[in-house]
């Protein structure tokens, strides 16, 4: 993580209420807990893309707090974050993280050397729930837990 300035995780997230600090990230082999995330030196951080389930879901216990894997990213040194509030679906993820990272190349200065600007971050997430509403068409509950549970933090 120290080497990249922006991280993709796709994979499952345990929040943990108890201590916020052992939340993790789950991948195939072996876990990443935030405790872990937070000793790392990431003065190179810039965009956290938490394809996971519940990364920014605080404890229903603590409803006003912000306790939970997106803000420890923040924490950890992160510009901006994006992030579920809940399980998201296998069917959909991957479109908007298609049309997310498009935005952002489409947006990224030509004569810049870099591969996106994460500066657009917000506005590329906009723009891809949007693309998904419009390829949906359709108001049903169904679609709306399909695109409500992206959110950005950051500037």
């Amino acid at each position: 993580m120290e080497k990249f300035s922006s991280v993709h995780l796709a994979c499952h997230a345990s929040q943990d209420a108890r201590d916020p600090l052992k939340s993790r990230f789950l991948f195939h082999e072996g876990s990443l807990e935030l405790s872990a995330v937070l000793k790392r030196n990431l003065e190179n951080a810039d965009l956290a893309f938490l394809s996971a389930c519940q990364a920014s879901a605080g404890a229903q216990k603590l409803p006003d707090e912000a306790v939970h894997l997106a803000a420890g990213m923040l924490a950890a040194g992160y510009r901006r974050v994006v992030a579920t509030m809940w399980s998201i679906g296998d069917r959909h993820a991957p479109d908007i993280a298609f049309d997310f990272y498009q935005r952002l190349q489409d947006l990224r200065d030509p004569a810049s050397k870099g591969g996106f600007e994460a500066t657009y971050s917000a506005h590329a997430l906009h723009y891809a729930i949007q693309q998904l509403r419009d390829r949906l068409d359709d108001n049903s509950d169904q679609a709306l837990l399909a695109w409500i549970p992206y959110v950005h933090f950051g500037y």
